[in-house]
């Protein structure tokens, strides 16, 4: 074959990515083609952030295959249309495909697969490139998937990841294709962090030399800032997640597994929205929740964006989310809880706000996270509640981080700045700090009289 198409979507890298490697193997040219959709544009995904996020990944993706003789091929439109005039233009007889699990990526899938066999071009969609293992490739027995983490974790971590592909040393893209320009964007959150494969590969250098030992134990220190940030490289594909469970395990020790589970978490929750692609948007397990809406519950839902619940981490990781356009785990846990069960809001309303935000922003993570706090999800017990003091005191025990983010407490000493309502009168109120829109209290009886009522 002369001529190959190799479709770029949330896998914006050169090394470890099987589609490229399948197309240069078996043709003499190949078309590296990224299609900024509209359909995502419409459908409220395209943020600033995501957007910034993304365009430094097309222009270092373009930089890479330039130094290897090619470049990247970018156009803007509905994607089955502009593969279909690029194929033509090119003269491909096959298209190369990574395999994604949203319902959106495979109703696409299905489109480009007809519309491509009209034109006599052959589709090939290869697994393992945004996951570690295909979804489906380990099942229960008489279950399309696992419901359940820990059974899924034991039968995944019996399995070994194909070996990782080395990134090619020569891409030749036929000269008569044209191309836009990289776009350029400005995100939303000053502290965006920049993009790239470059970028990923090199942040993930840096944390298995440094991090990845002590991951174990410092993974949930909220001050500490001991994750890898990596999410925003998986979520765009600038860093493969087969490579990442082979160079971990290679660096081996507690930290190195306790990393590796996270992948595992990341794949669960792929194979999940894989079989139930309506679980983006509806609850997996209902449990005849009556939430509070916008309509019902307005003032405290905003002031939960603002980070001016009056709960010191929770409004500081909610500040985090706002600067940065990312938030530690454990923030997103507190948080989160804090909205679906403390304020009893709906969790379709925190997920879509994560998502207008966070730059690694993905439907199958952030739905499925949120439905596992909320209760409807996979979590075996959906009555759990985070209490947000006790887990800070217990992840932020000095309260350094939240006096990082809510700067209206920071000449408050050690612990006492998880609890300021403690705080003398005039002292809390020289803080400027906002009172508690909830009492912790007040909030867990009231979710648990909503869920006596769903369990009769």
């Amino acid at each position: 074959m002369n001529v190959s198409l190799v479709l770029y979507t949330s896998d914006l890298r050169l090394h470890d990515h099987p589609p490229l490697r399948a197309a240069l193997d078996s043709s003499r040219e190949v078309v590296p083609l990224f299609v900024r959709d509209r359909a995502v544009d419409g459908a409220g995904f395209a943020t600033p952030n995501r957007l910034a996020f993304l365009s430094d990944c097309l222009r270092d993706l373009d930089a890479g295959l330039r130094r290897r003789g090619g470049r990247l091929v970018l156009r803007s439109g509905d994607v089955v249309a502009e593969v279909c005039r690029v194929a033509a233009e090119a003269g491909a007889g096959a298209v190369h495909l990574a395999a994604d699990v949203s319902g959106y990526a495979q109703r696409r899938e299905e489109r480009l697969r007809h519309a491509l066999a009209a034109q006599g071009v052959r589709l090939h969609v290869h697994d393992t490139v945004t996951t570690v293992l295909a979804p489906g490739a380990v099942t229960p027995s008489g279950a399309d998937h696992f419901a359940v983490f820990t059974p899924y974790l034991r039968r995944w971590s019996g399995e070994t990841p194909r070996k990782p592909l080395g990134a090619p040393r020569t891409v030749r893209v036929p000269d008569a294709v044209g191309s836009l320009e990289p776009p350029s964007y400005r995100g939303e959150s000053p502290g965006l962090g920049p993009g790239g494969e470059a970028e990923g590969r090199g942040r993930l250098t840096a944390w298995l030399r440094q991090g990845i030992s002590a991951y174990e134990d410092r993974h949930d220190d909220l001050a500490g800032d001991a994750t890898s940030r990596l999410s925003p490289h998986l979520h765009f594909g600038t860093v493969s997640p087969v490579e990442l469970v082979h160079r971990a395990r290679a660096a081996g020790g507690p930290g190195a597994e306790a990393f590796v589970r996270q992948l595992a978490w990341r794949d669960f929750h792929r194979q999940l929205l894989a079989a139930r692609p309506e679980a983006s948007h509806a609850d997996y397990r209902s449990r005849g929740h009556r939430w509070r809406t916008e309509r019902t519950a307005r003032a405290d839902i905003e002031a939960w964006r603002e980070g001016r619940t009056g709960c010191p981490v929770v409004d500081a990781a909610m500040r985090q989310l706002r600067h940065e356009g990312w938030m530690h785990n454990r923030g997103r846990l507190l948080t989160a809880s804090f909205l679906t069960k403390t304020l009893y809001v709906d969790w379709r309303i925190g997920a879509r706000h994560f998502l207008e935000l966070l730059v690694d922003g993905d439907v199958a993570n952030n739905q499925l996270n949120w439905q596992w706090v909320a209760g409807t999800g996979s979590d075996t017990r959906p009555n759990r509640v985070l209490n947000p003091v006790a887990q800070a005191k217990r992840h932020d025990r000095d309260g350094a981080y939240v006096r990082r983010w809510v700067p209206e407490l920071a000449g408050i000493g050690g612990p006492a700045v998880h609890e300021p309502w403690k705080l003398p009168d005039a002292e809390r109120a020289a803080t400027g700090y906002p009172d508690r829109i909830i009492e912790l209290s007040e909030g867990l009886a009231r979710f648990r009289r909503a869920a006596s009522v769903q369990d009769r």
